[in-house]
């Protein structure tokens, strides 16, 4: 049965309640990006919108939020017409956008970022014990245990995501629409969002919910939208979809295999790490080891201290005691560009503050890093950087040009633009910090393969991840740290979902 059939089913007609979305279109000149979709979202349903990057649900969701207007079709709210001109015409009829890219204010706190724009009142002064109050309610909710008076910007990035979520769950909308609200945060505070989300359903409020975690999606969804280039091409009217069926309709072709075969790793050890020691407390006592060839994945809950770990192998976070040897040899590293020198890359967890200037181009992006490889006079020649450019592109697939504008790339080919500006080192170690996060499947399975040949080509790489499904199918062995401190190390038949998880909490 063709989608528009499926989504104007005799159910969905009758509901007198809900949004239904009729003939929506949105266009930015010659280039269609929504085309004529037909779609209705129920009171208390939570709808997943699933589809690769530059599909369409993230533009299908401003639209529905009022941040952008469509180019044709028309809405409607609970039985009334429903054409919002601005977000605050949406938040005023009760629908409300946590949106992909956090929106907050560093320089302010918590409870002020919650309640910016509606701040309580009482006698004509901001009422601060009751705005912290309401925000620490919300914040015990998603199991945040810090004062709503911190200051956003001293907050970690699971932290802030969980923020976003508090602020819009104060918003008694009656429509809320997620927008990856999982991308930084670990399986604890994805448990309780998801209670949240299931306590609205109960209360009738209704949910969007975009994630490129499929596993999630069957979790919390009750009926899955597929989009694929702009358009609606499937409509499931329950959430339990087996994931090949899902990823084919995402993607238009058939996908065999989403985790490529690992090969086995050679004998030479690359990296050694004796007895780290966090300067900051972050963690103690780490030991482990990465052979030539080998995929380590780490694995934690969020503050189990993964990335301050790696940071701190790629010279960006001091340590007060241990040792790493690389190839070998001892290393001192007082700054990130000690460890790069040495052969020690690292893709950060959060590409647009630390890995990417998304107001330069890709060639600049490229270069930065990288102008050791250019000329050793020190000279930056256009030619040259155009030139490690374009071969930076064709490595990981980049959909772009070597002066299109980093930040006009989807979330996929931003990744692959920080991947591929380290390929062109080729480095003996190779971290990745999250490297899948919001990213879509077709650009998730790339981003793989890339790894798998990284260690093919004989690199050792360790991998942080967030999703289980991703560190067990990536990786040689699983180091599981929990509170600072390695919990033990698994070899590939040992890492299940179980063991991994008994250990991440002890």
């Amino acid at each position: 049965m063709p989608a528009e059939a499926l989504a104007a089913s005799p159910a969905a007609q009758t509901a007198r309640e809900g949004l239904s979305i009729r003939g929506v279109s949105k266009a930015y000149g010659p280039i269609t990006v929504l085309d004529g979709i037909d779609l209705d979202i129920r009171p208390g349903e939570c709808l997943a919108f699933l589809g690769e990057n530059g599909a369409g649900k993230s533009t299908l969701s401003s639209i529905i939020a009022g941040v952008v207007p469509p180019s044709g079709g028309t809405m409607r709210w609970n039985g009334g017409a429903y054409a919002p001109r601005s977000p605050a015409e949406a938040l005023s009829a009760g629908i409300g956008l946590i949106h992909q890219e956090m929106r907050l204010l560093p320089e302010l706190s918590i409870a002020e970022n919650v309640f910016v724009g509606r701040m309580p009142m009482r006698g004509g002064r901001v009422d601060r014990a009751e705005m912290n109050r309401r925000a620490e309610v919300q914040l015990r909710r998603l199991g945040l245990s810090v004062p709503a008076t911190t200051r956003v910007g001293t907050l970690k990035v699971a932290a802030q995501q969980q923020v976003e979520i508090a602020k819009a769950l104060t918003l008694d909308a009656r429509l809320i629409i997620f927008d990856e609200p999982t991308a930084a945060l670990g399986g604890e505070e994805t448990d309780r969002l998801f209670e949240q989300i299931h306590r609205l359903k109960a209360e009738g409020v209704s949910s969007v919910y975009i994630s490129h975690r499929l596993e999630e999606i069957a979790r919390i969804a009750d009926r899955i939208a597929v989009l694929r280039d702009g358009r609606l091409v499937a409509v499931h009217d329950t959430a339990d979809v087996p994931v090949r069926r899902l990823v084919e309709e995402m993607v238009g072709r058939s996908v065999d295999r989403l985790f490529p075969e690992l090969a086995a790793p050679q004998a030479r050890e690359v990296l050694a790490v004796s007895n780290l020691t966090s300067a900051q407390g972050a963690f103690r006592d780490i030991s482990f080891s990465v052979r030539a060839g080998e995929i380590l994945g780490i694995a934690g809950i969020v503050g189990a201290g993964r990335t301050e770990l790696v940071r701190a192998i790629a010279g960006a976070d001091p340590l007060s005691g241990g040792e790493i040897r690389l190839d070998g040899k001892p290393l001192r590293l007082t700054r990130p560009r000690d460890a790069l020198d040495a052969g020690i890359v690292l893709v950060p967890e959060d590409r647009k503050a630390q890995g990417l200037l998304l107001e330069q181009t890709i060639e600049e992006n490229v270069a930065v890093g990288n102008f050791d490889l250019m000329d050793k006079s020190g000279w930056v020649w256009p030619g040259r950087t155009r030139e490690l450019a374009k071969k930076a592109i064709a490595s990981m697939g980049v959909k772009g040009r070597p002066e299109q504008l980093a930040g006009r790339l989807s979330g996929g080919n931003q990744q692959k633009v920080v991947i591929a500006k380290w390929l062109a080192r080729s480095p003996k170690l190779f971290i990745m910090d999250e490297p899948t996060r919001g990213v879509d499947v077709g650009a998730r399975a790339q981003i793989y393969e890339a790894i798998v040949a990284l260690a093919k080509a004989g690199m050792a790489v360790v991998v942080v991840s967030s999703d289980l499904e991703e560190v067990i199918g990536l990786s040689h062995r699983v180091m599981v740290l929990s509170r600072g401190q390695n919990r033990g190390i698994l070899d590939r038949g040992e890492a299940t979902h179980v063991a991994i998880m008994e250990r991440a909490t002890t």
